[in-house]
């Protein structure tokens, strides 16, 4: 069954309006579900608790999501915990309900905060939710202390008290201090002002790269076709069968075509590369005393 979170407002009435389970009739419903799939049960649990998913929601504003997405990922939330929850555990449906909620909720601001990927380990995100209010309590006590915390006292702290790497809280603070900038963006106020993206390496293959490889691609083509040139019908057979195909054949198979023993495919084979070592070998020679 479909669930609609594309209007917050019209969802938060209708919330508002959901009937109240009590703990029997929120049993039987999570019974329905779970062991009949009964989608009017599933749909009214949902129901009943997107008050609950709305107002967990209204919490995340701060972090500038729309209030519309906020809904939807606690809604898809609530969905997970409906189609995970065991009513044989004895917990209340809101109760269990409650972690998923915000489980979703976390992993879409977390998401959507930076194109840089700010944290995904339980201990980044509490870093990532905590920081602010740690830091805040922090400096109150400080303050009240008579104390006065530098940078890197403030950084050690707040580490010890979330449970960090020292190295979590300075990336944390970097991805909370600031913002995504547009690569088009200009690196000076002047009207001709390079934009950051000129600035960025091109990985692409450079245009003398590019040539010189096509240029040793078509030598070394030419130089293997006069090796192979140097070879009689059969060695040129062989060494085809045996090295040019993208599936090389055996010496038994290859011996048993050509009438000859596995051995004697062998030697031949042998023969051939050794024919077109030689060959190889004039070429290059020839090369470099020309470049000499």
């Amino acid at each position: 069954m479909a669930f609609d979170f594309s209007s917050d407002t019209s969802l938060s009435r209708r919330a508002m309006k959901a009937e109240l389970l009590d703990a029997e009739t929120e049993l039987k419903l999570a019974y329905a579900w779970r062991d009949d799939r009964c989608e009017e049960s599933l749909h009214r649990l949902i129901t009943a608790y997107m008050r609950l998913a709305i107002s967990m929601a209204a919490k995340f504003r701060r972090y500038g999501a729309p209030m519309n997405d906020l809904i939807q990922e606690a809604g898809l939330g609530l969905m997970k915990a409906a189609e995970k929850f065991d009513p044989d555990r004895g917990v209340r449906f809101s109760t269990y309900a409650v972690w998923w909620i915000k489980a979703s909720i976390q992993d879409y601001v977390m998401r959507n905060w930076s194109m840089v990927r700010t944290g995904s380990t339980s201990s980044q995100k509490s870093l990532f939710f905590n920081l602010r209010r740690v830091q805040a309590r922090l400096e109150r006590e400080a303050a009240a202390e008579g104390i006065t915390l530098d940078r890197q006292a403030m950084r050690e702290k707040i580490a010890a008290e979330v449970g960090v790497p020292l190295r979590d809280v300075e990336m944390m603070e970097g991805r909370l201090g600031g913002s995504d900038f547009s690569l088009n963006a200009t690196q000076s106020a002047d009207e001709d002002g390079r934009e950051w993206i000129d600035a960025l390496e091109d990985e692409s293959e450079q245009a003398d790269a590019t040539v010189e490889f096509k240029h040793d691609t078509a030598m070394l083509r030419e130089w293997l076709l006069n090796a192979l040139s140097a070879l009689n019908e059969r060695e040129r057979f062989i060494v085809r069968e045996r090295k040019l195909r993208e599936d090389p054949r055996t010496l038994e198979s290859l011996g048993n075509e050509l009438s000859l023993s596995k051995e004697r495919v062998r030697q031949l084979e042998a023969a051939a590369f050794n024919k077109m070592r030689k060959a190889l070998e004039k070429e290059s020679r020839e090369v470099m005393g020309f470049l000499g």
